[in-house]
């Protein structure tokens, strides 16, 4: 939503609170990973500081550069444990089954 420059405040609240609430419907399953605990704690970060303010269209715009280099570091770090090793792809790669 931040990326998208045609989002209004309103838009972007509607949104954010329908997705919000439904996260909070669902059990919570406890996941040991920096991905999921920084993840968790950043929606908790922007959904206080959303509260905490009063959203206009300014405020928003004001809001987007920051989130966007913040989502970025997110998605690097969900991607950094997504790749393989070459080591790991060369050995599996290598094995005889018969």
């Amino acid at each position: 939503m931040f990326r998208d420059t045609n989002v209004t405040s309103k838009s972007f609240l509607d949104k954010f609170h329908g997705l919000v609430s439904k996260l909070e419907e669902r059990v919570e399953v406890h996941l040991d990973s920096e991905y999921h605990n920084e993840l968790k704690s950043y929606i908790h970060k922007l959904k206080s500081e959303i509260e905490s303010k009063d959203m206009d269209d300014k405020a928003l715009d004001d809001m987007r550069d920051v989130h966007m280099s913040n989502l970025n570091r997110l998605q690097k770090l969900k991607n950094r444990t997504s790749y393989k090793k070459d080591k790991h792809k060369l050995k599996t790669q290598n094995q005889d089954w018969g």
